[in-house]
């Protein structure tokens, strides 16, 4: 058992996915057989956190409330952190940063590193990118400066990458662009696929947002490669939504769409608010707003409701 620990937490880290569950799945049936139930959380730790970064929420969502069924009662305080921080992982994966923000302050107080505390080591990027779209600014801060006080890049280079992530999503977007271009240089980094997707998709966000689209396209590109390669699912949509709003993805030519207008309506369609689409796409709701007004003109309609039908038949017209 305790060698399918360090095997389902090696999978996990070194984002093999699949096999990561497969041990995972095996570590906790024989756990569960044997009498070890608290060696099985671990198990139910490590299938959580590899279904919420292929995607698979309810699956992730599912293993966390078994960890807090056995161990919230029994105070095993360690384990319950670890399933916020499944939590937290997922909501990012689909751009829920608010969810992600009120999971990860579980795992740890936003600008400190409590001794006897790993997840708070590991939950850092999450913690600080969920506070920065969320608007706090100053926790977002906070806690880019206690980890690099801290000085843990020197120990690892996962940790290295981990740190370049904190200290970039804090930084103004030159400095930003900097820390992203050293940070890929690290020696070793390609051991972790999941953190190098990660910085590419920040770095691609950041140029994105400074107007250089075809240097953000570079980064975008490689994150969405690398998350599809792994099977990060819900990261791979990120990558792509944030690919078609540099114009990768060229609008219908039946609706006239600009790049940007298309991707809002995508959204609205899928559901989202003005508020949440802009959270994704690093806009002000009120520019949102105005996409809106522009989109439905173009495409025929007159309301919210009709967006999803009035994509898909400009779609198929362009098929046609």
């Amino acid at each position: 058992m305790p060698g399918l620990i360090y095997l389902a937490l090696d999978h996990l880290y070194a984002a093999r996915l699949s096999a990561a569950s497969d041990a995972a799945a095996e570590l906790v049936t024989l756990s569960e057989r044997t009498g070890y139930p608290l060696w099985a959380q671990v198990g139910h730790y490590a299938a959580a956190m590899a279904a919420a970064e292929r995607g698979d929420l309810d699956e992730s969502i599912e293993h966390c409330e078994r960890i807090w069924g056995w161990s919230g009662p029994r105070r095993v305080h360690r384990l319950v952190k670890c399933a916020h921080f499944a939590r937290a992982r997922a909501a990012l994966g689909v751009a829920d940063f608010e969810a992600a923000h009120r999971h990860t302050v579980v795992v740890c107080t936003p600008g400190e590193l409590a001794r006897f505390n790993p997840e708070a080591v590991w939950a850092a990027p999450d913690l600080i990118e969920a506070a920065v779209r969320t608007g706090r600014i100053d926790e977002a801060r906070a806690h880019a400066e206690a980890f690099r006080s801290a000085g843990l890049e020197r120990i690892s280079s996962r940790l290295a990458l981990i740190s370049g992530l904190c200290s970039a999503a804090v930084s103004e977007p030159d400095e930003a662009v900097r820390i992203h271009e050293e940070t890929l240089t690290i020696p070793g980094l390609e051991e972790w696929p999941f953190e190098i997707g990660r910085v590419h998709l920040a770095y691609g966000e950041v140029l994105r947002r400074q107007g250089r689209a075809r240097d953000a396209r570079r980064q975008l590109d490689a994150a969405r490669k690398l998350f599809a390669d792994i099977g990060a699912r819900s990261w791979e949509n990120r990558a792509n939504t944030e690919l078609r709003a540099t114009g990768m993805s060229r609008a219908q030519s039946g609706s006239e769409l600009t790049p940007q207008e298309l991707e809002v309506a995508r959204l609205a369609a899928s559901g989202l608010s003005n508020p949440q689409i802009a959270e994704r796409l690093f806009l002000s709701p009120r520019t949102v707003s105005s996409h809106l007004y522009r989109v439905f003109p173009k495409l025929g309609i007159t309301s919210r409701a009709a967006l999803r039908d009035a994509l898909d038949a400009s779609a198929d017209a362009d098929r046609q």
